[in-house]
C-alpha cells in the first residue's frame, strides 16, 4: 500500500483515483467504478463522488493506496 497525500480534508473518489494513477482518466475511472473494481475500506464502491478523508483505503484488485491529509 502506498500513500497519497491530499493538500484539503477530502477529496472525491474519481479524483483520487485520476491522482493516484490507479486509472489514466475519468473515463477509465466511470468504467472501473460501473464494473465494480473499487474497494474503498474494504467495500465495493460505484460512486465517482464519493467523499474520502484522511486514513482511507482504495483498492483496484491488487494496487491499493491510504488516502493522507498534509
Amino acid at each position: 500500500m502506498r500513500d497519497v497525500e491530499i493538500s484539503d480534508e477530502m477529496i472525491r473518489l474519481g479524483q483520487l483515483l485520476k491522482l493516484s494513477g490507479l486509472v489514466e482518466d475519468g473515463t477509465e475511472a466511470k468504467e472501473v467504478l460501473e464494473e465494480g473494481l473499487v474497494t474503498v475500506n474494504g467495500a465495493v464502491e460505484t460512486r465517482r463522488g464519493k467523499q474520502l478523508t484522511d486514513g482511507d483505503q482504495v483498492a483496484i484488485e491488487d494496487e491499493e493506496v491510504r488516502v493522507v491529509s498534509s
